[in-house]
């Protein structure tokens, strides 16, 4: 008998939303698990060789890495949310790995001690948003297909806005207009709205005021 999967979470973690995103797209019934990453179980440890989330539980097999889920999730529940040409596709795989390296300069923003830092990390993520915005079509990365490269850039921008809406300091640059464009409409979807917990934005909110000395003097 197949079993729903399970996804073992800790609600802010932007690479257990990406899963999260893709399951809803693929409208994939399934669990969800949240943990204490400061005090991590046992039995998560056991089934988790980095120790990190997400990790998906199929039958009492286990995934982990986001994008590997992502793929498993595509591959078991079509029509495919990749791109149907080979270089297309794999262009988007390349992608969703430079993204990801956005989110470590968003990680070094979001936990900055000073302006210096914080203005730097800022710096990063505007060149690294810079490369996106030559390549966004509209309205989604690829044109009007969604995408595994939506569902794994969608947390970057839900947190760029959070930080722009409660700090009103601007990460996306007025001259990017596309990638403006891009976070409006990949936000505004159901499946990213219902990715997160109900108090997402006062968790994620309370994170920064906990681990940012800058922004938690700019949070209003």
């Amino acid at each position: 008998m197949s079993l729903k999967p399970k996804l073992i979470s800790f609600k802010l973690c932007p690479y257990v939303q990406r899963s999260v995103i893709t399951l809803l797209e693929k409208k994939v019934p399934h669990d969800i698990e949240y943990i204490d990453l400061e005090n991590k179980p046992d039995w998560f440890l056991k089934i988790s060789p980095l120790g990190k989330v997400p990790v998906l539980v199929v039958n009492d097999r286990v995934l982990f890495e986001s994008a590997v889920i992502n793929e498993y999730l595509d591959e078991t529940n079509p029509p495919s949310l990749h791109p149907s040409d080979a270089f297309d596709k794999a262009e988007n795989r390349a992608y969703i790995e430079f993204v990801s390296s956005l989110l470590v300069h968003f990680y070094l923003l979001s936990t900055s001690k000073d302006e210096q830092t914080f203005e730097a990390k800022k710096k990063d993520l505007a060149n690294g948003l810079s490369r996106l915005e030559q390549l966004i079509k509209l309205p989604f990365f690829n044109g009007e297909k969604l995408s595994l490269l939506d569902t794994s850039t969608a947390p970057l921008l839900t947190r760029l806005l959070l930080i722009e809406k409660n700090t009103g300091i601007q990460l996306i640059p007025d001259e990017l207009k596309k990638v403006r464009s891009y976070a409006e409409k990949v936000t505004s979807l159901d499946s990213v709205k219902k990715s997160v917990v109900s108090d997402f934005e006062s968790l994620f909110v309370g994170y920064l005021k906990k681990k940012s000395e800058y922004l938690a003097t700019r949070l209003t």
